[in-house]
């Protein structure tokens, strides 16, 4: 073992921070990785292991055994599975650890359950009743009509959406800059309909909302400041429970809508996967089968002979 620490508490919280300042990870993402580490070293405690050294692969696939029989998915499986090896290989690098214990670990394969979207139509509905709501002039009305053009228009993630400033807004154009997964940037473009309605925002609503600490966000709440992810939640709940027949989705339900609409609407999949911010094509390559799935069902309820 190396002169380095190799006690669970003082490793990890060095493994975060090289998470967040080396590999520039997302706050999200770290809180992820130490929620599954603590897991992990609860697990390990519980086995008599008091330091790093002490965990090996028996341990390590004691622990994953002890997921499955609590009936976690094998996705949080997966991430959790994932979160060790990168965290032991990076003990391992640095020498805390003489060799890398999650070395022979597997990780579980994940099955991708095809997303629920929105059909074309019920989009225009929802956003039919959103722009309804604020015919009132409610300024957090107007701004939820914003919110979900922009959702729609864009693919965009509900993270990147309420981590806008103004200045990523660039009118002209038509298109807005997000900092994705990673802190990668893209510039994504919106449509006039989107366009009508942020303005609107933007002219009226933002400046009602806005006070000494709203600071360049965009999207403000009832406070004036940023608006958290957890109120965007709660109006797309409330806005698609108040239709007949629209699935209830997240936030994200309106990413996965836009992608199979923009499939459907024969946009290619590389530019798709450019304006989702994907960083591998096969996670865009899903909502092909979304596509084709509807397409199948089309098909059987209409033709003839299906």
């Amino acid at each position: 073992m190396s002169t380095n620490r190799a006690d669970f508490e003082s490793s990890l919280n060095r493994f975060i921070q090289y998470l967040e300042l080396e590999l520039g990870r997302s706050a999200n993402t770290a809180k992820a990785y130490l929620q599954d580490l603590e897991n992990l070293i609860d697990f390990a405690r519980s086995r008599e292991c008091n330091e790093l050294t002490d965990v090996g692969i028996m341990e390590l696939r004691g622990w994953l055994a002890s997921q499955r029989t609590s009936g976690l998915t094998s996705a949080t499986i997966a991430r959790r599975a994932t979160a060790a090896r990168t965290f032991f290989a990076w003990a391992a690098y640095n020498q805390i650890l003489t060799d890398d214990p999650a070395a022979a670990l597997v990780i579980p394969k994940v099955s991708k359950k095809l997303p629920h979207v929105l059909q074309q139509n019920q989009a225009t509905q929802v956003m039919a009743r959103a722009a309804l709501r604020a015919d009132d002039n409610s300024p957090a009305h107007i701004r939820d009509l914003a919110v979900l053009e922009l959702l729609y228009a864009t693919g965009i993630r509900v993270g990147e959406l309420v981590g806008l400033d103004i200045h990523d807004i660039d009118e002209s154009r038509r298109t807005i800059r997000v900092t994705g997964k990673g802190n990668k940037q893209r510039v994504v473009p919106f449509g006039t309909i989107a366009h009508k309605a942020l303005t609107q925002y933007l002219k009226i609503s933002r400046k009602l909302l806005a006070n000494a600490d709203s600071g360049a966000a965009v999207f403000l709440g009832a406070r004036g400041k940023r608006i958290d992810q957890r109120v965007v939640r709660k109006m797309v709940t409330e806005v698609l429970g108040s239709l007949e027949g629209i699935p209830d989705l997240s936030p994200h339900g309106f990413r996965h809508s836009a992608a199979t609409h923009l499939i459907e609407g024969g946009a290619d999949i590389r530019a798709v996967q450019e304006i989702l911010g994907h960083a591998s094509l096969s996670t865009t390559q899903l909502y092909t089968h979304v596509s084709m799935d509807r397409l199948r069902a089309v098909f059987e309820q209409a033709h003839p002979r299906a």
